[in-house]
């Protein structure tokens, strides 16, 4: 299995997350963002709810992010060196995108863990398109998505804000650092 074909399967089997360090432009376009959407829109979709979103941060925008960052910093209780490292997080990646759930808990039919395994597959398809592209990507989350200036930004009522995806062409190989073992995460059903 170490010398697979050029096929999709092993373009997903060697695909991993590269930091925006790792990271120069260009980043996709509109049509490869939109190609990597429509990737998107191909994963398991319970109740065809569409339970996610995604939006585009511009070069214009980076420093409006930028004060949210700031903001999501100073509320935090940050030192002015960490302050200053949240705002330069803005401009990670050529290409930045916001990745956003709307979870409905009223749906008797789908339940919200499988509204968000929807969202997950979404984005998970949607990295591994950018990807096969030839780009790298890397989905940033943590507290700051939940800080109520920058949710307020990004989301509308009733949705989440799950991470900031970065997108850009890699400065080093694409390939994963590790080998992965599937054996301790596959087992055989006994029942009792």
């Amino acid at each position: 299995m170490d010398a697979l074909p050029p096929t999709p399967l092993a373009a997903l089997l060697n695909r991993h997350s590269l930091g925006p360090r790792w990271m120069v432009a260009p980043g996709p376009d509109e049509a490869q963002l939109a190609l990597a959407v429509q990737a998107a829109l191909r994963a398991p979709n319970h109740g065809r709810l569409q339970p996610w979103r995604v939006v585009t941060v511009g070069a214009a925008q980076r420093p409006a992010l930028a004060a949210l960052f700031e903001r999501f910093a100073r509320d935090t209780g940050k030192s002015e060196e960490e302050v200053a490292m949240e705002r330069e997080r803005a401009w990670n990646g050529p290409v930045l995108v916001a990745w956003v759930a709307h979870i409905d808990a009223s749906v008797d039919k789908v339940p919200p863990h499988e509204q968000w395994i929807c969202v997950g597959g979404a984005l998970s398809n949607f990295m591994n398109a950018v990807h096969f592209m030839g780009f790298g990507a890397k989905i940033l989350s943590g507290r700051k998505c939940q800080h109520p200036a920058i949710v307020q930004a990004f989301c509308e009522d009733d949705e989440q804000l799950v991470g900031f995806v970065c997108i850009g062409t890699a400065t080093r190989g694409l390939e994963p650092r590790e080998k992965d073992e599937p054996g301790p995460l596959l087992s055989a059903w006994a029942p009792d």
